[in-house]
């Protein structure tokens, strides 16, 4: 099994707390689809004929794209690429951009799972974001969804905001129960949850550093997190990862992949590949990136990638790091195939740490975290790193 990730890399605004790579001007697209066509056609022996089971559109906000531009991307993707029966093709949208004729034109182009940007239902909220989008609009976006055949639906949702932001003030934990109710209110099979961090490079980055937010305490995050999982578990969803939640198994198949150690080549600027003990990374500028694209030289691709060869111990830290978020945990003789006796031995002293602690459980050669594991994934994740 392999998958495609396709970076969008333009929005019609920046949200005040997003630090993916995007630009607004979206003068450039025409350009920018011409080098992605250049680049899907030239890797296309990356994957050495693996069968692709996944394509993921993200951004940025590929909702700009129209369906002829999806289409002559998609072309060359099947023109160029062994590709699956079964292929799960998921397409990231703004609600503000949903309309029944462009799903309908998406459907019709054989993308099957939707993945719509809600974040929040508070107008208020979505507005001190500068989302470009209301309540009524995602909620009318998510009926069209469905009643243009989209069974396959995401919803985004943030929560554990500051209480206040810019001398306004939320009340969090109502903010989230409401947008829960909401949520589950629907016959929807995917929700992405996601704990906000404030990221330095960002509107909210600087707000923080001038004291226009109020400090995330770790009691009330805390609070939010267990009343997702409560909520969403009540109501049918699995946690099959810690931030994404499926009913009736309809896992993304995608995002498996990555916390699996699939295969995937990544495509547009800043996109990541990984195959094998091979993790490339393109370059997070669009004009670099189209101005390499658009020339017939490819000889010095390594000035638009950065190319890392992982040790074994890399691809242990790499299984560490993913597996121990999901449903199917670290398994731990793979861990000990990779690495030294030595680090073994500080391996097994932080297992026994963690278990003591009650932050994991083993079961069947696998790590699991506990429910309280789960507050404190990363920390764990570095207890067990092997350095």
């Amino acid at each position: 099994m392999a998958g495609i990730y396709i970076h969008i890399p333009f929005c019609s605004k920046a949200c005040h707390y997003c630090d993916f790579h995007f630009s607004i001007n979206i003068s450039i697209k025409n350009d920018f689809l011409k080098a992605l066509t250049n680049e899907i056609k030239y890797r296309s022996t990356f994957l050495f004929n693996q069968t692709i089971e996944t394509i993921y559109f993200g951004g940025g906000t590929p909702s700009l794209l129209n369906p002829m531009e999806i289409y002559q991307i998609l072309k060359t993707i099947y023109n160029h690429y062994k590709l699956s029966e079964s292929l799960e093709i998921t397409f990231e949208t703004n609600p503000d951009d949903v309309s029944e004729i462009y799903l309908k034109d998406l459907h019709n182009l054989g993308i099957n799972r939707l993945s719509i940007g809600i974040q929040t239902f508070n107008d208020q909220l979505l507005k001190v974001m500068n989302r470009n989008h209301s309540s009524s609009q995602s909620e009318n976006a998510i009926k069209i969804a469905q009643n243009t055949g989209f069974d396959n639906l995401n919803i985004d949702l943030i929560y554990s905001y500051p209480s206040k932001i810019d001398n306004l003030d939320f009340n969090t934990i109502y903010i989230l129960q409401n947008d829960l109710e909401k949520m589950c209110a629907f016959d929807i099979s995917h929700i992405s949850a996601y704990h906000l961090t404030i990221e330095e490079k960002t509107v909210f980055g600087n707000w923080n550093s001038k004291g226009k937010l109020s400090k995330i305490l770790d009691d009330n995050a805390i609070i939010q997190f267990d009343l997702v999982v409560k909520t969403l578990f009540e109501n049918g969803f699995e946690q099959y990862e810690i931030s994404n939640f499926a009913r009736n198994r309809n896992y993304s198949k995608h995002n498996s992949a990555y916390w699996l150690g699939k295969n995937y080549i990544g495509l547009g600027p800043s996109a990541h590949s990984f195959k094998d003990n091979l993790r490339i990374s393109n370059i997070s500028n669009n004009k670099k990136y189209i101005d390499f694209w658009l020339q017939n030289d490819y000889s010095l691709i390594e000035s638009i990638q950065n190319l890392e060869i992982l040790s074994s111990k890399d691809k242990a830290n790499e299984h560490i790091l993913t597996r121990l978020r999901t449903k199917w945990g670290i398994e731990i003789q793979y861990i000990k195939k990779l690495i030294s006796n030595n680090q073994s031995k500080i391996f097994d002293e932080q297992v026994l740490k963690n278990l003591n602690l009650k932050l994991i459980e083993i079961n069947k050669n696998h790590i699991f975290l506990t429910q309280e594991g789960k507050y404190l994934a990363d920390k764990v994740a570095l207890d067990l790193f092997c350095e």
